[in-house]
């Protein structure tokens, strides 16, 4: 397991954590909350008086105060435990969104190497299933919370009875003891198991839809259909599996409710004909323990949603809990920096090594591109160096400063990263160009896409900057979006860019935008490209070839050339 799950007491704890931030609110749910299950517990004892009253042929002015004080502590009751409800879900439902804040934000900053390893599909459904799975569960913490202090109360209510009769209600115990030895380990096991199995199936589902044109291409519907389709179907299973268990501890807990109330009935009785009690103490006393079956039901029904909350809520802790790095102080300014790679080496999980010894300096203000066949190592290369993840073996630093050091906010600073693969977020385009910069204002943005030749299309669009794009609004082509990324990069104005075949994806009018863009980005800054097409490389200070994941040659576009190596060769054959 690349993210961890958090044992149920660092789960407690956190939540807990989260619940005291909101302390007012919290004091305010619990006294509500007493105060309308004291309420209730009175409703009974009083009419277990009603009946002592009735059968003593006792006065009606006193047998009238006692129904109106019946009838006043019923709507107090009523009254406090809905306004105790709604406490308890606000309480809740602030926790909740605590939590959901600090694991989007833990996901967001994770370290990629472990997020690459986690797979999209355990990520995603943390911060999608596990979430709305918990928030949910909120929804009856009231009613759970309001049943546990209703037990409390109403078990301090027996105590003001005759003590024979509360003894009598305690045979229950041993079979909720027994019940719950065995229930709980197993249903913290078996809803475990379903968030695992909810995890699996999400990961099937995303890569299905991520790679639909690569399925339809090869034909290989029928084939990734069954693989979603023993997904999900290990997800039902174990879901059913925790849902018996459930049933099975369900139909125990009646029986005990019945064991009770007989047990309650009969000792009343012996008690009555031997008068050492009233017939509306024990009245009160069935009432009482009667009383207990809806608020215990609500706690079996619940039972089942807080089980697999908690093992949702345990999924989320442990992304909550994870270790990052301290976020870095004030922006530096801007000044040269050299990049630096010694002896790098690097495999993806238990895959073959990609990269073998890899050694390359970039001085400040340099540039070099990176060429050579699909498959050769340019993008892990690239990715190293830009601080995506941390390479295998070996060490890259920036500006002296070895990268492993460095916090994400000043990693960040000091390099922009641009791959092919750019996103365009939903908003308007100058929320997603302030996602680099928050604090920019329009002039500032204006004036990074006016760098990267992106103003005068922005100007055209219907609203300008104030034009909605991403899914289902204004669309941009690739070339625009790429335009999008390097003006963020601008906006950042780190001392070193990375461009990892950043025009592949446009067509040849794009490109040459697009070639123009980086060029104007990438003056008076160290630079590393990527390149797609030959005629970027050309541009470089220097060329390093790669193949088999390593540097077979490097140096100037011009010795290449003549060298009559490897570049020379992918030359001729670009210019043919």
């Amino acid at each position: 397991m690349i993210l961890p799950i958090a044992s149920g007491r660092a789960t407690a704890r956190a939540f807990g954590r989260k619940l005291r931030r909101h302390p007012r609110l919290g004091v305010l749910a619990v006294l509500v909350s007493a105060a309308a299950s004291v309420a209730a517990v009175i409703v009974p004892i009083l009419l277990g008086r009603i009946v002592d009253l009735v059968i003593a042929r006792g006065g009606t002015h006193e047998l009238l105060g006692l129904a109106a004080w019946t009838l006043v502590a019923g709507l107090a009751a009523a009254v406090l435990t809905g306004v105790a409800r709604w406490l308890v879900a606000e309480w809740g439902i602030r926790a909740c969104a605590d939590l959901r804040e600090e694991v989007l934000d833990h996901a967001l900053r994770m370290d990629a190497a472990r997020l690459e390893a986690a797979g999209a599909g355990d990520v995603a459904s943390r911060v999608t299933d596990d979430v709305e799975q918990v928030t949910d569960a909120t929804q009856l913490a009231a009613q759970v919370f309001g049943a546990i202090v209703t037990v409390v109360i109403t078990f301090a209510g027996f105590a003001t009875l005759d003590w024979r009769i509360a003894l009598a209600f305690l045979v229950v115990f041993p079979v909720y003891v027994v019940a719950l030895r065995r229930f709980l380990p197993q249903a913290k096991a078996r809803y475990a198991t379903e968030r695992r199995a909810v995890a699996v199936r999400t990961q099937s589902l995303l890569s299905t839809f991520n790679g639909a044109r690569t399925v339809h291409a090869y034909g290989m519907e029928d084939r990734q259909s069954a693989r979603v389709e023993q997904a999900s179907r290990g997800a039902v299973d174990a879901r059913l599996r925790a849902v018996r268990g459930f049933l099975w501890f369900a139909n125990v807990m009646n029986y005990a409710e019945a064991i009770g109330l007989s047990a309650v009935l009969f000792t009343g009785f012996l008690l009555v004909r031997a008068d050492a009690s009233t017939v509306g103490e024990v009245t009160a006393a069935a009432l009482l323990f009667h009383r207990l079956f809806g608020p215990l039901g609500m706690l079996l029904v619940t039972f089942n949603d807080v089980q697999s909350a908690g093992a949702a809520l345990a999924r989320l802790v442990g992304v909550a809990d994870l270790s990052l790095p301290a976020r870095a102080g004030s922006a530096p300014p801007r000044v040269a920096t050299a990049v630096v790679a010694t002896g790098i080496r690097h495999h993806y999980l238990d895959g073959p090594t990609v990269l073998h010894d890899v050694s390359v300096e970039v001085p400040a203000g340099g540039s070099l591109a990176v060429v050579g066949e699909s498959g050769a190592g340019k993008t892990t290369l690239a990715a190293i160096l830009g601080g995506v993840f941390p390479a295998s073996g070996g060490s890259a630093s920036l500006g002296g400063k070895p990268i492993a050091s460095l916090a994400p906010d000043e990693l960040r600073r000091l390099v922009g990263v641009v791959t092919q693969e750019v996103h365009v977020f939903a908003g308007t385009l100058a929320d997603d160009l302030r996602l680099a910069v928050p604090e920019a204002t329009d002039q500032e943005l204006q004036a990074a896409l006016k760098l990267v030749g992106a103003d005068e299309w922005v100007a055209a669009l219907p609203a300008g900057l104030a034009t909605r794009v991403g899914d289902g609004e204004h669309p941009l082509s690739a070339s625009q979006a790429q335009q999008l990324a390097l003006a963020r990069i601008a906006l950042v104005d780190p001392p070193v860019v990375i461009l990892d075949e950043a025009s592949a994806e446009a067509g040849s009018a794009g490109a040459r935008q697009l070639d123009q863009a980086s060029a104007a980005l990438l003056q008076d800054r160290t630079a590393i490209v990527v390149a797609h097409r030959l005629t970027q490389a050309q541009t470089c200070d220097r060329i390093a070839v790669m193949a088999h994941g390593r540097i077979v040659e490097i140096g100037t576009p011009a010795e290449l050339i003549a060298a009559g190596g490897a570049y020379a060769t992918l030359w001729a054959a670009w210019h043919r």
